[in-house]
Order: C-alpha cells, then structure tokens, then sequence
C-alpha cells in the first residue's frame, strides 16, 4: 500500500498500480477536501463524505479507462505489470528505482528530482508566512505558469493567419511569426525534432542527384484523424490540399461522407483517397472501400501506442452518427486489439476481404515501431499486403512506409 500526499490525479494512481501498488491512500487530496467543505466551496447540498464518494469513483473510473484503453480489464492484471516506458529519466535511475523499465533516450537523475521536491516543499511552506501558492499551470495555461506549446499568442497568430487572406503579405507575415514561435518552443521544451540540426560540415547532395518535388509529394500523406476529431471543414481541407498536389488524405477510423466522392463545381475533390479500417469497423461499408486508391489497416494507433481510441458522446452528433452508423450521443471506443485479428492468418483473411471489395486498391497495414515489430512485419508481408506502414510516437516524428 501506497500512502503519500502527491498522488492527486488518475495518472499517478495509474503508474503507482501499474508498479505494483496494490492500494493507493492519496491523503492530501481527501484533506484538500475536508477544507474546501469548511470553506463553504463545495456545491450546495453536497457533504463532505459524499464528495469523498464522488472522487474515488471518479478514480475508479478513470483507472477503468486506462486500463481498457490497454487491453487490460482488471486491477489484478494491471497491478505490477509495469507496461510503461520512461521518457526523460536517466537510465541508472530507472534500473535502479524502476527496473525494467525501457528508457530510450536518458534525462535526469536523482539530483533533479531530489531539487523539484525541495522547491515544491519550499513553496508549500514558504518564509514568510502568507506568501501565495503558484498557480502552476499543469493543466491549464497560466501567465505565470508552466510553459506550453500552445499558448494565447501562438494560437491568434494561427488564427490570424487563416483568416485572412492567404496570399497577402500581411497573412505571409502572421503566419512565418506563428512558425517561428512554433520552432522556438520546439527547442526550448527540448523536443527531440526541436533539437535537430543540419550538419555544416559535409558537402550538400547536388540538385541534379536529388529527386524532383514533384516525385516527392507523389507519397506525401496526411495524418490518419477522422472528421470527428478534425471538424468536416478541417478534414475535407486537409483532402483538398493533398488531392491538388498529387498527395493523399487519410479519412482516419470515422467514414467519410459519401458527398465527398463527386467533384466540387470548381474541380476540387473532397475525397480522401486512404480510406482507414481499424478496429472499430466505424464507416466501412462498400462504397466506402471502393472509392480508395489504398485501404490501410490500423493494426495500432500512431500517437498512443497499444491504446484503442475514444469519442465521447457529445462530440457524436447526428451527423457524425450517420456517417460512422451509429446513435446520436453514444461514445464510441475503438479497442485496442481487432477482435477478428489473432493471428497472420486472420489478418491474410481480412486483407483477401478488402481486396475483394476493392480490386484496384493497395492495401497496407499500419504498426507502431515497438518491440518485436519486426516479427509482425514479417507476418504482414505472408499475409500479402502491397505496403507496410509503420510509425513511431510523435515526439519522434518518425514515419517509413515500406513497399512489400
């Protein structure tokens, strides 16, 4: 059993269950709201012992999330199985204090956090006496909290950049102010891509030897993020714009409105010409699959690796419904495994399906670069798909596309 006064959000119940806590006693947090009570700033009619109430099932249902997002349905399985890997934490901490858990990249040691934990202690009891707390900003921006990547100014530089016109001077200039600021942050958060730089001392690659734009765009791609998560507008935008340089647009997991197969009046086409199947099946129907240059299987999600995907129920109205086949209302959880695929065979099965559905269409199938990819790499090319994609985490901002 854990007893400690930092604990105060499902994250770190998560990681203190997930190495081995089999119960967890958040003291600070329940006191937290012995004093609001006393303060009169809990809603009215609500006493102390149902808020305590109302924060442990929170909890509870916060742990159930995470762990569902995992494949994991129970706190037994969960407990100790250490399913995590540390980012910022320099290895001999973590063989110590968390052995066997992967560190890729190093970070900080015990001198570090023995420092944050003093200066957390020194502002809770502050001399003098009276002296306010930081706000902090963990969760929220703050003028004096923590610094974050989107922050007031960078997001009306955006803003005022599109909504202006795009060839003007004036939107040039917003716009290369948001980027700068953008790059900036980049490095000074110590982003890995923010930390990149070009080598001064080779010889650059002559222009002859370099192939032409023209070729490149050919296999741009955008994200795979449905219309649920980007907005219609966004999401036909982001199709119009790879459709007019030769690229292709991913629809992501949510359909794609059957409108979008006609051209516009001005020969603008909507259409994305990836149409994604995961493991929610949401959209897939045979339209859908015939109007696709590449069908592509989303074995795993890119930006949460070994995570399934959530859209909760406001965001699900009558038209995101209808085009994923759904109830107006109702979250929608892709889970992380497909419930069909358990093996190479299973995966050849669906991927003879797709081709029958589609004849013309390229299927790939998408996998995370994790542990024993490689393995299941191979198992994707016996199973006969024309292109194996395969993605890193964001912060690596890493993507190979291997044709088979």
């Amino acid at each position: 059993m854990i007893e400690s006064g930092e604990p105060r959000e499902i994250h770190h119940m998560a990681c203190l269950i997930g190495y081995g806590a089999a119960a967890v006693n958040p003291y600070v947090m329940l006191e937290g709201l012995g004093d609001l009570h006393r303060l009169g700033e809990l809603p009215e009619g609500l006493s102390l012992d149902d808020a305590e109430r109302n924060v442990i099932k929170a909890t509870g249902k916060g742990l159930l999330k995470v762990m569902s997002k995992m494949g994991i349905s129970t706190i037994q399985s969960y407990c100790g199985a250490q399913i995590f890997e540390a980012v910022g934490l320099d290895p001999a901490l973590v063989e110590r204090y968390f052995t066997g858990t992967t560190s890729r990249i190093g970070g900080i040691g015990i001198g570090v956090l023995a420092t944050e934990a003093l200066g957390r202690h020194a502002r809770a009891y502050p001399d003098p006496e009276g002296e306010l707390l930081p706000v902090g900003g963990v969760y929220q921006w703050r003028r004096d909290g923590e610094r974050r990547m989107w922050d007031p100014e960078t997001i009306a530089l955006l803003q005022h950049s599109v909504r202006t016109n795009g060839d003007s001077d004036r939107a040039r200039e917003t716009y290369d102010r948001f980027a700068a600021l953008v790059n900036e942050e980049n490095a000074r958060h110590g982003m890995l891509r923010g930390l990149l730089r070009f080598r001064e001392d080779l010889e650059p690659v002559p222009h002859e030897q370099v192939e032409p734009a023209a070729e490149i765009v050919k296999r741009f791609s955008t994200g795979g993020m449905s219309l649920g998560a980007l907005s219609p507008e966004s999401h036909e935008t982001l199709a119009i714009a790879m459709n007019r340089v030769g690229a292709m647009s991913n629809t992501g997991e949510g359909g794609e409105d059957e409108r979008r197969y006609r051209p516009d009046p001005n020969g603008d086409l909507r259409r994305s010409r990836i149409k994604q199947v995961a493991s929610g099946r949401f959209g897939v129907t045979t339209d859908y699959l015939v109007n696709a240059d590449r069908l592509q299987i989303k074995i795993a999600q890119g930006a949460k690796p070994g995570e399934g995907g959530q859209l909760p129920g406001h965001k699900v109205d009558r038209y995101i419904a209808d085009l994923r086949h759904s109830t107006p209302g109702v979250g929608l959880i892709s889970p992380p495994p497909h419930h069909d695929i358990y093996s190479i065979e299973d995966l050849k099965q669906l991927i003879y399906d797709l081709r029958c559905g589609n004849p013309r269409a390229e299927v790939s199938v998408k996998l995370v670069s994790e542990v024993g990819v490689g393995t299941v790499a191979a198992g994707v090319a016996k199973a006969n798909a024309d292109q194996l994609f395969i993605k890193r985490s964001p912060d690596f901002f890493f993507k190979r596309t291997v044709k088979i």
